[in-house]
């Protein structure tokens, strides 16, 4: 622990040239944090992405870094919450060359976009792209499985001169049900509920769903062939694993019935199958009779993200210089209880608050609570360093940035979701600590724009939390049993710690941030 504690220890420096002198600004600590946010946000925007994406030149397109011939051969297909302002951006570049395509998009989002004064993410009105809206409640629905019978059979009518566009972003898996026949979506739905409620992991989940699915786990890309297929993926999944988001439509992943057959009996559910399940499972080998030609068509799927958390923390990065604070990213994979979580950061702000060298109990229980909380020892250690570096040297105010996505014990029946209830904990964790202008603000918000079943995607908090809230007959302790944190932000000096962003069009998870103002040193 010692010689990892030592890569911690601020080096010094001999002179501050070329050091970067921060921008003076006049705004509170809570108009920046929450200016940051929506840079972060407007990063991700599903036209924005689109339009940084596809570089058009004549007829042809380059797509990270391959060039593709454009000769009318265009046909583009789509599922998920983004795919409607993705898909209109693309028209916008390429739609001269766009021959047909079918969406998959959550239901009502047409109306309410144009509620929202979002008329630059529809469609044309003499588009070439079919929009067909489901999914209710982001659970696959009879209309989401014609949207994706539409699809396959887009797909499906291919052929080698052709180029296939993938649009993809969060919620595709449930805008995208083919279960394979004789399955119904029924049936498909509640294989998946035992399974969850049995305790499976998300793994187990998904080579259950790719197995009874026609177009997950590569079979979207399967029915393409031999077209060339690009997809360009919008990431609300931590890492961005292909695979997993939207259940991986254009990623080849088989799995076997034998395989899905052994997961199912290790929960002890094989008796209560389907007979249309059971028949597909004995189905022995592969899901699709496989070809020498196909099998070497791998080359034939590009498959990008084009937006991530790490997008949106990068460009949130580049706000925060603006704003007069130093940026430094922890990382875009924070998970685990928010319990663990709200102490991360809590114990981070005590790090780089401290006006003197904090003791080494601070570092060692950061580096404990690394693994829980889905952070490496070697960013952790990367970013007390940075802090220490920070506070001992006078490099003026710094801003920890992080993302990804927490999860919260549930053991009341309130209002409110994990970022409301990441931010209120947080604040319990800094109370004690100097309140802005001098002491550290935090802000924890949904890119979405929701955060669980309210109209707020999440808080604002700082060392002020508890005594503003005793102040005010508001008792913490009660709130957090009941997870009842949007309630309590509300009632809380008239919800001026809320963060309602409203409709946002895009999801990458969430957006973390510490803001510590600079700490005053003596020089000797």
């Amino acid at each position: 622990m010692a010689r990892v504690l030592s890569l911690i220890r601020p080096q010094p420096i001999l002179a501050l040239v070329g050091r970067p002198k921060p921008t003076f600004c006049k705004m509170s600590m809570d108009s920046r944090a929450r200016k940051v946010f929506a840079a972060a946000v407007e990063a991700v925007q599903p036209d924005t992405v689109i339009r940084k994406s596809i570089e058009r030149t004549e007829d042809s397109v380059l797509i990270d870094g391959r060039r593709f011939t454009l000769k009318h051969n265009l046909h583009l297909v789509g599922f998920g919450k983004a795919v409607l302002g993705m898909a209109a951006e693309v028209e916008r570049i390429v739609g001269d060359h766009l021959v047909n395509g079918v969406i998959s998009v959550p239901h009502g989002i047409q109306q309410t976009l144009r509620q929202h004064g979002k008329s630059h993410l529809l469609l044309k009105e003499n588009s070439r792209i079919k929009v067909m809206e489901g999914a209710k409640h982001n659970l696959p629905d009879d209309d989401a499985q014609r949207a994706a019978e539409g699809i396959k059979r887009l797909a499906s009518e291919l052929t080698e001169d052709d180029l296939l566009l993938v649009l993809i972003s969060g919620g595709g898996s449930a805008l995208l049900p083919a279960p394979i026949p004789p399955i119904s979506l029924q049936d498909k739905l509640d294989v998946t509920r035992r399974l969850a409620a049995a305790g499976a992991t998300i793994q187990e989940l998904n080579k259950v769903r790719r197995a009874l699915s026609l177009l997950k786990g590569g079979g979207l890309a399967h029915y393409a062939h031999p077209a060339q297929v690009v997809a360009l993926i919008l990431s609300d999944v931590i890492g961005d694993p292909l695979d997993l988001i939207a259940s991986g439509p254009t990623v080849r992943s088989e799995v076997w019935p034998e395989e899905v057959l052994s997961i199912l009996e290790r929960y002890k559910l094989p008796d209560s199958l389907s007979a249309s399940v059971k028949d597909v499972l004995a189905r022995r080998g592969p899901r699709w009779k496989e070809n020498k030609d196909e099998a070497e068509a791998s080359g034939d799927v590009l498959n990008v993200v084009i937006g991530s958390n790490s997008v949106a923390l990068q460009c949130a990065g580049c706000c925060v210089r603006d704003l007069g604070f130093r940026p430094v990213v922890l990382s875009p994979g924070v998970c685990g209880d928010v319990k663990s979580v709200s102490r991360l950061y809590g114990l981070l702000a005590r790090f780089a608050s401290s006006r003197e060298e904090p003791p080494p109990e601070i570092a060692a229980e950061v580096l404990r609570l690394g693994p829980e909380v889905g952070v490496e020892s070697w960013d952790l250690c990367r970013t007390m360093q940075v802090l220490g570096e920070g506070r001992t040297e006078g490099w003026g105010a710094t801003c920890l940035l992080a993302g990804g996505e927490p999860t919260v014990e549930l053991t009341g029946s309130g209002r409110g979701g994990r970022n409301q209830e990441l931010a209120l904990r947080v604040g319990l964790e800094l109370r004690g600590l100097e309140l802005p202008p001098k002491g550290p603000v935090f802000l924890s918000g949904g890119t979405d724009g929701q955060d669980g079943p309210t109209e707020a995607a999440g808080a604002i908090t700082d060392g002020g939390l508890y005594d503003e809230a005793q102040a005010q007959g508001l008792y913490i302790d009660n709130v957090l049993t009941d997870n009842d944190s949007h309630t309590f932000f509300s009632h809380l000096s008239d919800g001026k710690r809320l963060l309602v962003p409203g409709l946002t069009c895009t999801n990458v998870m969430d957006v973390h941030m510490l803001l510590v103002p600079a700490i005053p040193i003596k020089i000797s």
